[in-house]
């Protein structure tokens, strides 16, 4: 298929600056608040090449990372997918509000079953209230390994930034390279019991960068111009792993995160857990600087576990006039000092730096009163070792992950499908706890029973109930920070804290007028984070961690937001392309 674009504004403001120019069949047709972008996702295998080592692996379009989908607030975007893999899939468009439409969020078996090799379905969602940057990404299995690539909303037409107008937009999407297949590693892990085994590399844009064996050749270069803004779109799509990330001798201006617009702040160094997303302005040097400079990557960790403890870098080049473009290999390279590997307290400094803009253009509309509170532990524990088997978990057992001690089990048909048919019975209970069945010093010494319960339960939300959440760490088998992720909404993040939340002493010192906005935040470790939300989108709604060891041992669950009154209230039935288990 040939690859066209109509002309339009947007052309311009497209990513021009990644060594592989990810575009995609576009077809526009008129709409009445935008337009509709119409693309199409082959998923099928494709040879790469990373660290001297090719396997076969899960693509869109042979591309990795996949290519990006574009649109503008307000615009429909349509996306044929055609599974051509021996595996089921099926595509997750992360931090998208799905506003009415739960059938487009992808999550298999809770929204969809999973689109069967040589099936196609049809993504069919709007964008509305939201600019930016998300991300789409596989969401079975650990698929999304090397099934994801950026989402880029750009504001509607004739809409300015609320900061200065950037000279060039630049993705970069922090991932991880694994030299073996990752569903092998997923499997063997659930099956013996204990952690998996750890990625081979992290990447910048699918680049590992040189300083891994046989890498190199395959490192990511931004080349630059002196004296001109940049916008970076940072998306961490790693499985397992929170980064920091720092680009040598220069400092970035944070100007949103989750596509919300947050109050500018400059840092040298950021965190970004898997699923957040964090765009950036980087203001090049007035002159060019005789000088190349490193952009570093490496992990922050707080578990207990093992963990890939390495960096990838790329390298930020300034353009040189041509007459001294040969000597540039002889300039000097500068490295950024990053965090130690478990810096909470970097962690816990730059996440309370956020702050949403709550401007008449873009107010902040945190609920005030709440209808419905919940306290949630999230943590590890364990499962009993099978007969006649022999687990590699603590004291012989299998690792487990749970909210409110309850370990999700995954059915095996989607809830969204038997919710809305009224045929849940032997699918799904409606007793998750609101709280913790057996309370303890969550952050103290952990209790000596670390078995979870296992179950697929929800929680049912009227429509319209705001909604406040109080998510707490746990000690048990280690505290560890765990980035949450909700679907289908954005919340505010109004308060964190270390130790154990108490519902008298920390509320009153809740941010109620300037929280970020977010659709993931992580929960420090030995500590809590509160956030509020108003359930105004009908459907079933996954929330998990969004490590994906975490997801596979169970730390998920799931809201169902009943329909409202008004037919605008409603969840659509279900398209007819839907789909079956």
């Amino acid at each position: 298929m040939g690859i066209f674009l109509l002309s339009s504004p947007l052309v311009g403001a497209l990513i021009l600056t990644l060594s592989t120019l990810w575009f995609l069949p576009l077809v526009v047709v008129a709409q009445h608040s935008g337009i509709t972008r119409h693309y199409k996702f082959d998923i099928k295998l494709q040879n790469v090449t990373r660290l001297c080592h090719t396997k076969s692996i899960v693509t869109v379009n042979g591309q990795f990372p996949g290519p990006p989908l574009v649109a503008r607030e307000g615009d429909r975007v349509v996306v044929k997918v055609v599974n051509h893999a021996q595996k089921n899939i099926s595509l997750h468009w992360h931090g998208v509000r799905q506003l009415r439409s739960g059938w487009a969020d992808g999550p298999a078996y809770i929204t969809q079953c999973p689109i069967q090799t040589g099936q196609t379905y049809v993504y069919n969602f709007t964008i509305t209230g939201q600019r930016g940057t998300l991300w789409w990404h596989a969401h079975i299995s650990w698929i999304r390994s090397t099934l994801y690539g950026p989402i880029i909303i750009l504001p509607k037409l004739s809409v300015p930034y609320p900061f200065p107008k950037p000279y060039k937009e630049v993705p970069i999407i922090f991932g991880e390279w694994w030299n073996v297949d990752t569903e092998a590693v997923i499997m063997q892990a659930l099956q013996n019991g204990g952690g998996p085994n750890v990625s081979d590399a992290y990447t910048i844009n699918g680049l590992p960068g040189p300083l891994y064996n046989c890498s190199s050749k395959d490192t990511f270069k931004l080349k630059v111009k002196p004296g001109k803004t940049y916008l970076l779109r940072l998306i961490n799509a790693a499985l397992n792993d929170e980064l920091f990330f720092s680009i040598s001798n220069h400092t970035v201006t944070v100007v949103e995160a989750d596509a919300v617009y947050v109050k500018p702040f400059n840092t040298d160094t950021l965190l970004i857990t898997p699923g957040q997303t964090t765009n950036v302005l980087l203001k090049t040097k007035p002159h060019v600087p005789n000088a190349t400079f490193f952009m570093a990557a490496r992990p922050y960790f707080t578990g207990l576990g093992t963990f890939d403890n390495s960096t990838t870098v790329g390298i930020l080049e300034y353009e040189h006039p041509t007459s001294l473009s040969s000597s540039i290999k002889k300039l000097p390279l500068f490295r950024p000092p990053l965090p130690s590997l478990n810096d909470t307290a970097f962690a816990t400094n730059f996440t309370k730096r956020f702050r949403s803009l709550a401007t008449t253009t873009f107010p902040t509309k945190v609920p005030l009163t709440v209808d419905q509170r919940f306290l949630f532990t999230v943590g590890l524990g364990t499962n009993p070792c099978p007969k006649n088997q022999t687990c590699q978990g603590p004291n012989g057992t299998k690792f487990s992950a749970n909210i409110n001690n309850v370990s999700f089990v995954l059915p095996s048909t989607a809830l969204l499908q038997t919710y809305f048919s009224g045929q849940s019975n032997g699918v799904y209970t409606t007793d998750f706890p609101d709280s913790p069945l057996n309370p303890f010093n969550y952050t103290g010494t952990p209790p000596n029973n670390t078995m979870v319960s296992n179950g697929t339960k929800v929680v049912v939300l009227p429509f319209n109930t705001s909604v406040e959440l109080v998510m707490q760490g746990t000690s048990t088998l280690g505290a560890e920070n765990h980035p949450l992720h909700i679907h289908g909404y954005n919340f505010y993040v109004v308060g964190q804290g270390f130790g154990n939340f108490d519902p008298n002493k920390d509320p009153p010192n809740f941010n109620l007028i300037d929280p970020v906005e977010r659709n993931t935040v992580g929960v420090p470790s030995g500590g809590w984070v509160a956030i509020r939300f108003l359930a105004d989108n009908p459907g079933v709604w996954f929330m998990h961690c969004h490590f994906e060891v975490h997801i596979s041992w169970g730390l998920r669950m799931a809201w169902v937001v009943l329909d409202g009154n008004l037919p605008n209230q409603k969840l659509p039935p279900p398209p007819s392309d839907l789909p079956k288990c």
